[in-house]
């Protein structure tokens, strides 16, 4: 399927209609669906980390963090004609993939990036219209710009379309 555009970790993109957009391998990372469905436009990213702020010293991949990779995907949605006011959410991803004894706030980085999307895109004025979010599996998601249809496939779950 050559209208396939796949979205590794740590990468955003944009689709339209007849593309079809996927990632797959989302434990604690999170998956943002933006999209319109009137232009027939989405983008996706998906996102390791909640906050650029702990980034290391050097080159900053902003796709990797959720408030530099929303804005990210905010603006080329925008060079493709579709302003922030317009866009939508869908979101996926951000298990607790491990257990662990300590309380510690660092260990909990899943609910940490579900938290902080929503955060951001709450700022933005932008509504989360469905999450698929928590819990302790991996999600591979795709989305359908075409019909706004977003696929989410666990080992648990199957298939669910939303």
């Amino acid at each position: 399927m050559n209208n396939l555009i796949k979205v590794g970790m740590a990468e955003l993109k944009v689709a339209k209609s007849p593309q079809i957009i996927r990632t797959s391998g989302l434990g604690s990372c999170v998956g943002i669906i933006l999209y319109n469905e009137k232009a027939k436009v989405s983008g996706l990213a998906h996102i390791m980390l909640p906050d650029s702020s702990c980034a290391r010293a050097g080159v900053l991949n902003r796709a990797k963090y959720a408030d530099t990779a929303i804005n990210d995907l905010v603006q080329l949605l925008g060079i493709e004609g579709v302003p922030s006011c317009l866009l939508k959410a869908k979101i996926a991803g951000g298990a607790q993939m491990f257990k662990f004894s300590s309380k510690n706030e660092s260990m909990r980085i899943g609910p940490r990036n579900v938290e902080a999307v929503k955060e951001i895109l709450y700022r933005l004025n932008i509504p989360v219209l469905f999450e698929d979010v928590g819990g302790n599996m991996g999600r591979t998601i795709q989305f359908n710009p075409a019909t706004s249809i977003l696929e989410i496939r666990t080992v648990s779950k199957g298939l669910v379309q939303v």
